[in-house]
């Protein structure tokens, strides 16, 4: 009789505790949903200022004269690796009418680190210095590596993880109004 009782006991505490966790979870996701995020498609790309590896500050937000793709990525991340190679094809072929600026998540990642990845893959973009981390915050970056394509309005238009390098290259074509369609 006496384990049954402790057996009820241990379980209700337990029933407890799952229904204070289930009203938890429900506050942060009530909190969740009322938060806009920084970086939505269709919206105007957050704005940032950040010195690049060559020692110069770019800006993002607003109109430009190219669209422009962002790419968040950290010298430790494996897919960053394969996807680095094909980010200097599309710039090289496409230089003249897109930009590219790496940014680089500095916080988590050592300077040294970032300077030989850029070398080991000659990567002639500007890259950029995210050291505080506040525009992968402001962006809402949850993994590396992460794509931005904004237009030459300055707004969001898709959100990107590694491509193999033909879906990649379509994706910067429709950001570049190569292959679309005309109207009916």
């Amino acid at each position: 009789m006496k384990l049954t009782t402790i057996a009820v006991m241990i379980a209700l505490m337990l029933m407890g505790e799952m229904v204070s966790l289930d009203k938890l979870n429900a506050h942060k996701s009530l909190a969740a949903a009322r938060f806009v995020p920084a970086a939505a498609r269709n919206q105007p790309a957050p704005e940032f200022d950040l010195q690049g590896l060559d020692g110069k500050s770019y800006h993002v937000g607003g109109a430009r004269d190219k669209p422009l793709i962002i790419n968040f990525w950290a010298s430790w991340c494996g897919p960053c690796h394969e996807e680095a190679p094909d980010l200097k094809r599309m710039y090289e072929a496409y230089k003249d009418e897109l930009d590219i600026y790496a940014v680089n998540v500095t916080k988590g990642d050592r300077l040294q680190d970032v300077q030989g990845f850029v070398k080991q893959y000659g990567l002639t973009f500007p890259v950029l210095l995210d050291s505080k981390g506040l525009t992968a915050e402001r962006y809402r970056l949850q993994v590396v590596p992460t794509s931005f394509l904004i237009n030459k309005e300055g707004v969001l238009v898709d959100v990107i993880h590694v491509l193999p390098a033909k879906a990649l290259e379509a994706k910067i074509r429709l950001l570049l109004d190569k292959d679309q369609k005309p109207p009916l």
